[in-house]
């Protein structure tokens, strides 16, 4: 605490005035010193906002990758899926397509068969019947002959 020295009718007003003084000036470095550090807490808190705001979309974030990459995950998945899907179909398709093809090729095999057996009758046919034709035409023939031969 200070001590003033005692003047007419109390205490020497320069040295009091002086006191006043630092004490103001010192009051108002305090005061300016609290101002300063209320405006650095608020920069502080809205730091500390943001960085709860921050920290929030970081964890949205998160949760987005996370289900993305469950959906990649099942989007690959489910591709396999169809992959292998596709493969059995193509081969169930090729096996059905051997199988028409060999049916098929049978088919027409059996026909070429029949037709080819069809076509050799058809030629003994034709040969019987150009066997029997020669012979009615050598009976007829004969017959002519013999008709000659009688004089009438």
């Amino acid at each position: 605490m200070e001590k003033f020295n005692r003047a007419l009718r109390g205490y020497d007003p320069e040295e009091v005035n002086a006191f006043l003084d630092q004490v103001i000036t010192q009051v108002e470095k305090m005061i300016a010193e609290g101002k300063e550090k209320d405006k650095k807490i608020q920069e502080l808190q809205h730091y500390e906002q943001e960085n709860v705001h921050l920290k929030e979309k970081l964890e949205q974030y998160e949760r987005m990758e996370n289900t993305l990459n469950k959906a990649i995950m099942m989007a690959q998945r489910t591709s396999e899926q169809i992959k292998v899907s596709a493969i059995k179909e193509s081969e169930t398709l090729i096996e059905d397509a051997k199988s028409n093809a060999s049916r098929i090729v049978n088919e027409a095999l059996l026909r070429a068969e029949k037709t080819e057996m069809e076509a050799n009758m058809l030629r003994k046919n034709i040969n019987v019947f150009k066997r029997r034709l020669r012979d009615i035409i050598q009976t007829q023939m004969d017959a002519i002959n013999d008709i000659e031969k009688v004089d009438f």
